[in-house]
């Protein structure tokens, strides 16, 4: 439907109508997903990424031109990253109570565009509504799994959990041992929240951070699970948080910026 040529061409005009340098940038792959109407281009590097975003203005008016209801940009080391990424996550659970998720680490060596197949694990699973907490839900919903929801009191007033006390530090930084501890009284063997690392087995319980694990960023979730801002947050916390997650390119340093701003307004 669209060719690297004609995106490099709307590219390199829209850059010159609206007085952006015309920096040379590579193309290296054009992949369209009709069911979404998803555009997603794959540049050489990230300068090339940077390039053909422009600030997220010059891939806001090719969307326009184009007619199409997303556009997502990779850059061909990103996609490298993540797979080298999976490749350690499938070693990680291989013999483990956690290969249900095989199928869903070998849909996401395929993307963009992301098709998950269904799963139905008869497994519950407990999930922490730390600051991702929406894809928190989503990804224990689409991999199947039967979600407990518990989260700190008043955070997500829009969202159905089961209230706990706690500092708001654990929105960012959830409370190993305090999870750990409700999951056996629950006998549950998974506990899906943010953590700051991909996979812990503790105990004989998986402590699970799904965007890390299967090394999906923060603009991906969004789209994909949605995303719920808390009402209360620690503002320093949430600096660390976005820091870390900038640094492991799960969050672009302007959704960070952004939400760091947010969060220092109130």
């Amino acid at each position: 439907m669209f060719t690297i040529n004609e995106i490099e061409k709307k590219i390199m005009r829209i850059r010159k109508e609206n007085a952006f340098p015309l920096v040379p940038f590579i193309i290296d792959e054009i992949r369209y997903e009709k069911e979404g109407d998803k555009l997603f281009i794959i540049a050489r590097d990230r300068s090339d990424k940077s390039a053909i975003i422009g600030n997220s203005f010059v891939i806001g008016k090719l969307k326009e031109e184009l007619g199409v209801k997303q556009i997502t940009v990779y850059s061909k080391l990103d996609l490298i990253i993540k797979r080298k990424k999976l490749e350690e996550s499938l070693e990680k659970i291989k013999g483990t109570f956690l290969e249900f998720l095989i199928p869903i680490i070998k849909a996401e060596f395929n993307f963009p565009p992301r098709k998950w197949p269904k799963l139905k694990v008869d497994e519950k699973a407990l999930v922490f509504l730390s600051f991702n907490a929406k894809a928190m839900v989503g990804f224990a919903e689409k991999v199947g799994l039967e979600a407990e929801r518990v989260g700190i009191k008043y955070t997500f007033p829009k969202m159905e959990y089961e209230a706990m006390e706690g500092s708001l530090k654990e929105l960012f930084f959830p409370d190993e041992m305090k999870l750990i501890d409700i999951a056996k009284e629950r006998d549950i063997k998974i506990i899906i929240a943010d953590f700051p690392f991909d996979l812990k087995i503790n105990e004989n319980i998986a402590l699970l951070n799904p965007l890390r694990f299967l090394h999906i960023g923060f603009f991906e979730a969004k789209y994909f699970f949605g995303f719920e801002k808390p009402v209360r947050v620690d503002k320093d916390a949430i600096i660390d948080f976005v820091v870390d997650m900038v640094a492991e390119g799960l969050m672009e340093s302007t959704d960070g910026a952004n939400l760091i701003w947010w969060a220092m307004k109130k």
